[in-house]
This record gives C-alpha cells, sequence and structure tokens, in this order.
C-alpha cells in the first residue's frame, strides 16, 4: 500500500511564487534560518566594524561610478576643460580625466570627494576596531587567525588609500610616488632594477598611473572582499565576544538575533554612515587636484602632506639623520659588477617602524599566551583597565604612531608656531625614543590607579554625599552599595600573576623560560587583584548606611530629651 505524497506548498502571490521557486532549488531558507538565529551582543564599540564594512561598500559604489570616467593614461596632452586657468597647460591624460570629473562630469565633484572622505573613513574604521580588539582581549583563543585577517585587512586599505591617491597624476601625488621610488631605490643591488619595472623606466616612467590603476580597481579590492568574507566566516564559526556581564559565560552570547532585530539596525546604521559621509563630502573639500596642478618632477611644494594613514612612514623619513655622531648613513659596497650604495637613512625609517610595528601586530596574540601562559578558550572581553600590561604596550604603540605623524607635518608646525624646524626635528627626535617609554608608564600606573579605586568602590560602595554623626561625635560620609550588576562587572576579570620559570620534562630551565620569567615579572610584578568572595563578605559585616543613619537618628533624638 502507497503512502500518499504530502501536497507541495503553493504560494498566493507572485512574489512568493518566485521567492518559493528559488528556494526548493537552492535551499535558500535554511540557510537564512540558521544565519537570522545568530546572536550578536550590543556594545557601541562594536559598531566601529560595521562602520569600516559601510564604508567598503561606498568606497565600491562610487569607485563604480569614478571608473566610468577615469582614464588611467599617462599620454601627454593639452588641457581644454572648464577649469580657465590650466587651460592650455600640458599635463597626462590621467590628470586631464580627473579634472573633467571635477569639472564637466555632473555629481563628478561630489562623487570624488565622498570616494575620498570614505576612504579615509574606512583605514580610520579598520585602525579603530582593530584597537578596539586589542584592548580588550578580543584576539585570544580561538581567534588568533581572525587577528591575522584584521592585519591583513589594515595592510590592503593602507594600500587600497594610497593606490587610489596617486591615480590622478597631480603634483601632490606625484611627490609621494617619487618617496617611494627613493625607498624602493635604496633597497641594495636589486632596487634600481625594481623601480624601472615598476614604473616602466626612469622616474616617473609612463606605465604606473595604468599599473597602480589596476591594483586600486582589481586586485587590492579583490584581496579585501576576500580578507572580508574569511573574518564574517569566523566570525559566525566562533561566535561573537562579548562584555562581561551577570548571565555572560564563555559557553553562551547575550545580545540581539540577526533577524529581525540586528539586521534592521545594521542596515539604519548604514544610511546613516552613508548620509554623515555625503554631508562631509557636500560642505568640505578634499584634495583639491586643481589647485596643484600636473606632476612635474623639478619641483616640490611646500606643506605637503600625504593622507594621514601614510603620513607616519614619511614622518619616519623625515626624523631620521644622514650621519649619527661621525658614523654616516650611506655606504658605498663594492661588488664585482660595480659599486652599490646602501642608503640606511632610506632604508631604515622606511621599513624599520612599519616593520616593527606589523610584525607585534600579528605576533602579539602567541608572545601574550607565551607569557601568562594561557591557553584557555576566551569569548569574554577585558575592560582596558583589567590588563594593565596589554593597555600600557597599546598606548606605547600609539604613541611611536603619533611622533611619526607628528613629525610628517614638521615644517607645518615651525611655521605655524614660528619656531625653528630643526628644534621641532630635534624634540621628535627624543620623542621618537622617549615617548613610547612615557606612554607605557603612564598608561600602566593609570590602569591600576582605576583598578585600585573599583576595588574600593566593590568593598565601601560610591560616595552618597549624606554627612552624619555618629554617636560618638565622629563624622563620615554615607556610602551606597552597589548594585550586582555593577559590582559583578567589577569583580569580574581575570588577573595575571607572576610565573616564575618553569623546568621543562628533564628538570632544566631553558634561556627562553628564563627569558618568559623576565618579562612575566615585568609586566605582572605590580596587579591589584580582583575582590575575593570572603572579602567582599567581610566588608558586608560592617554597618550599613541605613545602620549608621538610624545610629545617627537615635544619637540626635537623644539629644534633644
Amino acid at each position: 500500500m502507497s503512502v500518499p505524497s504530502a501536497t507541495p506548498y503553493e504560494a498566493k502571490t507572485r512574489l512568493g511564487r518566485i521567492t518559493n521557486f528559488v528556494d526548493s532549488r537552492v535551499s535558500g531558507s535554511a540557510m537564512v534560518k540558521e544565519f537570522g538565529r545568530k546572536v550578536f551582543p550590543d556594545h557601541w564599540s562594536f559598531m566601529f566594524g560595521e562602520v569600516a564594512l559601510y564604508c567598503f561598500v561606498i568606497l565600491l559604489l562610487t569607485g563604480t561610478f569614478l571608473t566610468f570616467f577615469f582614464d588611467p593614461s599617462m599620454a601627454e596632452t593639452h588641457y581644454a576643460g572648464s577649469y580657465v586657468p590650466l587651460r592650455g597647460v600640458e599635463m597626462s591624460v590621467a590628470y586631464e580625466s580627473s579634472l573633467n570629473i571635477s569639472f564637466d562630469v555632473r555629481g563628478g565633484l561630489f562623487m570624488r570627494q565622498v570616494h575620498h572622505w570614505s576612504a579615509l573613513l574606512f583605514v580610520a574604521a579598520v585602525s579603530v576596531h582593530m584597537l578596539r580588539v586589542f584592548f580588550t582581549g578580543a584576539f585570544r583563543k580561538p581567534r588568533e587567525l581572525n587577528w591575522v585577517v584584521g592585519g591583513v585587512l589594515l595592510i590592503l586599505s593602507l594600500a587600497a588609500g594610497f593606490t587610489g591617491y596617486s591615480l590622478p597624476d597631480d603634483l601632490l601625488s606625484g611627490n609621494g610616488l617619487r618617496i617611494i621610488d627613493g625607498v624602493i631605490k635604496s633597497v641594495p643591488v636589486v632596487g634600481t632594477y625594481i623601480s624601472f619595472f615598476l614604473f616602466g623606466g626612469e622616474f616617473p616612467g609612463t606605465a604606473i598611473i595604468g599599473r597602480l590603476y589596476m591594483l586600486h580597481i582589481l586586485l587590492v579590492p579583490a584581496l579585501i572582499l576576500l580578507m572580508i568574507a574569511i573574518h564574517l566566516f569566523m566570525v559566525v564559526i566562533h561566535k561573537h565576544t562579548q562584555f562581561r556581564g551577570p548571565g555572560r559565560t564563555n559557553n553562551n552570547v547575550v545580545g540581539y538575533p540577526v533577524g529581525p532585530v540586528y539586521a534592521a539596525k545594521a542596515g539604519g546604521f548604514f544610511f546613516i554612515v552613508f548620509g554623515i559621509i555625503a554631508i562631509i563630502a557636500g560642505f568640505f573639500t578634499i584634495n583639491p587636484i586643481w589647485n596643484y596642478g600636473p606632476y612635474d618632477p623639478s619641483p616640490v611644494s611646500a606643506g605637503t602632506q600625504p593622507d594621514w594613514y601614510i603620513g607616519w612612514v614619511d614622518g619616519a623619513l623625515r626624523l631620521m639623520p644622514g650621519f649619527i655622531g661621525a658614523f654616516p648613513l650611506e655606504w658605498v659596497i663594492p661588488f664585482p659588477w660595480g659599486d652599490n650604495t646602501l642608503s640606511l637613512n632610506v632604508l631604515l625609517p622606511a621599513l624599520g617602524p612599519a616593520g616593527l610595528v606589523f610584525t607585534l601586530l600579528f605576533t602579539w596574540p602567541w608572545i601574550e599566551a607565551w607569557l601568562t601562559k594561557d591557553k584557555s578558550v576566551h569569548n569574554l572581553l577585558d575592560r582596558p583597565r583589567n590588563a594593565p600590561y596589554r593597555t600600557a604596550v597599546g598606548v606605547a604603540g600609539i604613541t611611536f604612531y603619533c611622533v611619526m605623524w607628528a613629525a610628517a607635518s614638521s615644517d607645518l608646525i615651525a611655521t605655524h608656531f614660528h619656531v625653528s624646524l630643526n628644534d621641532v626635528t630635534y624634540w621628535l627626535r627624543v620623542l621618537f625614543f622617549v615617548g613610547p617609554v612615557l606612554g607605557f608608564i603612564i598608561a600602566r600606573r593609570i590602569a591600576l590607579a582605576l583598578q585600585r579605586k573599583d576595588r574600593e568602590i566593590v568593598l565601601h560602595g560610591v560616595e552618597s554625599g549624606r554627612i552624619v554623626r555618629l554617636p560618638h561625635g565622629e563624622y563620615i560620609e554615607v556610602h551606597e552599595p552597589l548594585d550586582e550588576y555593577k559590582r559583578y562587572r567589577l569583580v569580574d576579570f581575570d588577573s595575571h600573576k607572576v610565573i616564575p620559570a618553569q623546568p621543562d620534562a628533564n628538570g632544566k630551565i631553558s634561556g627562553k623560560e628564563k627569558r618568559r620569567a623576565k618579562l612575566s615579572h615585568f609586566f605582572f610584578e605590580d596587579r591589584v587583584a580582583p575582590v575575593t568572595p570572603s572579602e567582599l563578605e567581610n566588608a558586608h559585616h560592617h554597618e550599613s548606611p541605613a545602620e549608621v543613619e538610624a545610629k545617627a537618628d537615635d544619637q540626635a533624638s537623644i539629644e534633644q530629651r
């Protein structure tokens, strides 16, 4: 006896029939149902990643529009467009098409500025998002690889910004390419060959704009899309991190599901970001290429600065001296085929600081796990004050970056404040070494002080502003106890202790383990332990504020009698 088959579902509307047709063939409803149930915690600091994603979408939309009108050719032409001051001036076709977009294409200048402001905000959002992940410890197991993906995304965002910044072939971007050419040529033996290959001959060559254009619209965006897909895939696999609080553990996520709450909020936030960028682009001019003129290798404009995310490399080049005492930083090395010049005064500042920063960035999850011997899974985030060592390292890195960033504007600092350019350079050279150390010390002391303040609040409550007199005549301020949620937030954190050197299986202590123990002592010698349940119980055995006030009222009534 055959079992009658179930009646197939028939949608009543046209849209429903189309949706059912697609779903029955690709099983999209199962994927939407599974992903729609994913829970995301709700905290303002998590929005920086969303801002970066939305800026990238805006970059794709505006970049597509600009691609229709931009011609990445370095062929020579004479301008005959709407901008009168440059009519008849010899320039490249790339610069001419950039001027045409700005003055002759309807909405072209607005789209150029939306694209440029979005690029700046994209790099800023990725950077701040990485800082949030670092300071809260979201990079720990099992998210180390996702942290590496984020670092690659940061590098790609810098590459996307620089390649796009150089495309108009104006004087400002051309000077930036001249710096890159000098850095490439400072690489011994092969630097000149790489420069000739990249630029298509002696600088500025005839091919660099077209090659940067292909990198900017094809290779770099494709890699960014790939990294974003990998990043979001890992977020779904590992679940989202969350800040500590009642009911939140390493095994759950407290928040809103993707559909419909989170999706609706995210969609609205996208239009808010788009609107703010459009307002900025409509009211504030950025990169007015018509003021700079076409690129000419002979002049260099005064007061020029690259976009902020590349400025730190320019600043490092400005800080580097040609001599250290009597020791020259430019050597001539003889080879069988001839002499080669090793320009350490260019090579070291161009590659050294960036290499140091990104090496520490990519390896920090494993460095911290090695120092703390912590191999456990972490889905709960730290408040920055509860990890003073990590916060101090992050502040030192930010200070290191900001000093070089300021050095990129050393000439403007000197002219605006009417001081000597040499004095500005000397002070920034001192801060280059002293600034990160001071930042580390000050940030750690502030974090420890905040921890001590939290400990005092947990044990004694918060100041109420009410002064009462005790029966024996003493005046005290009544403290209000914390509610359970705030107390939980202040006491629930991990405080790493100094871990002495541990012997291996053979009973020997290796040199690597000794170095780890010294670093552990340096980072964790000063610590504030969380309030234990016994300490909290002892603190609660003291008189409560109500009891204190009751005794004061009794004493006052006795005195009145």
